[in-house]
């Protein structure tokens, strides 16, 4: 199977890069220069599975394959897919009819899925096992008349998905400041869940702040931020106090990414920047920089994490130190949809989605 981690062209830089020298002279480095690299970092399971199953779909029914919203949130991994023949979309209403359409990594409502079956379409449910367990979730509770404080970012495809479950029973919880707005009809049924994607930190203070006012309010039965979330903020946690400087690398729209920036900063990184590509750094960055923390959101793809190493290397960051918190080997099952047909065509090549080998 050709890996989705394959480099595109990076967009050119619309200016001239300052040498080594030229930053060195800018502001002189104390100490040896040195790269703290996270581990965890990049792909989950859940993304990984999602991407493998367009891949193979557009290997087995061939091209063109529709994808409702990005499979992943990430540039790279969505326009190599579009090299590939996947045509991404908002709705299911621009697909053809009878064609095949994908649903992203983030989960869809019902209304979306009783679209899909209106227009008969032919669909595979890439929704990462973990927010179809969020899902499951808030369709129990709200079959048992409990109101559902959903925390989460308004607006996010995740959020969509999980609160189109149960629209009358779940409101959104955008964060702490959202806490004294929340109102409920029983304060002896509410429960909370949450967004897969969100700081660890900031929902537990969310979640603290509801308990003040409600204090028989329920868990989820099991944590709902998922693993590869929590271990990217805690390997960035053991780093940011030691760095001058930390480079995320993920797309804007990836929360998970975006949230990596906010942890460094709030745990002692003296700067901390997103970049989607290693173009992207800016040199200035590194003017008095000894010590740079470098580590990747759960859609990248680790060959956009080398670019930046390289680039670093560049300026005198070739000492790389791997630092460990977390081993991760979980894996998904692709979705059942697509297992059947590479059953039938005798396909053993990738079954699971999870961990690939760094490359």
């Amino acid at each position: 199977m050709t890996s989705s981690a394959v480099s595109l062209s990076m967009p050119t830089v619309p200016r001239r890069r300052r040498s080594p020298e030229e930053v060195a002279a800018a502001a002189p480095v104390a100490g040896p220069k040195r790269v703290l690299l996270a581990a965890p970092r990049g792909y989950c399971a859940g993304v990984d599975r999602a991407v493998i199953a367009v891949e193979k779909a557009l290997e087995h029914y061939g091209p063109p394959v529709y994808v409702r919203k990005q499979i992943v949130h990430n540039v790279h991994v969505v326009s190599s897919l579009e090299e590939k023949g996947a045509i991404f979309v908002d709705e299911t209403d621009e697909v053809p009819e009878g064609a095949l359409v994908i649903f992203s990594a983030h989960g869809v409502s019902p209304a979306v899925v009783q679209s899909a079956e209106d227009r008969g379409l032919r669909t595979i449910d890439a929704t990462c096992p973990l927010v179809t367990k969020v899902h499951k979730e808030a369709v129990r509770f709200a079959k048992d008349d409990f109101d559902i404080l959903l925390i989460g970012h308004d607006g996010h495809e995740e959020v969509e998905g999980t609160s189109g479950e149960a629209p009358d029973h779940i409101q959104i919880i955008n964060g702490p400041h959202e806490v004294d707005k929340v109102t409920v009809r029983d304060p002896e049924k509410v429960i909370w869940l949450s967004q897969t994607t969100l700081s660890v930190d900031e929902t537990m203070e969310t979640v603290r702040l509801l308990k003040e006012r409600f204090p028989t309010l329920q868990d989820p039965p099991s944590d709902d931020i998922c693993y590869a979330t929590t271990n990217r903020q805690v390997a960035i946690k053991k780093i940011a106090p030691q760095a001058d400087l930390v480079i995320v690398v993920g797309s804007a729209n990836s929360s998970n990414s975006v949230r990596l920036v906010e942890v460094a900063l709030e745990y002692g990184a003296k700067a901390s920047y997103r970049v989607d590509f290693a173009n992207q750094v800016d040199e200035a960055w590194f003017e008095g920089v000894a010590t740079v923390g470098v580590t990747s959101g759960a859609s990248v793809p680790e060959v956009l994490v080398q670019d930046v190493l390289r680039l670093l290397a560049e300026y005198g960051y070739g000492t790389v130190e791997e630092v460990v918190t977390a081993e991760e080997d979980l894996l998904f099952s692709l979705p059942k949809e697509l297992r059947a047909t590479l059953k039938q065509a005798g396909d053993v090549s990738r079954a699971l989605g999870g961990r690939r080998p760094r490359s």
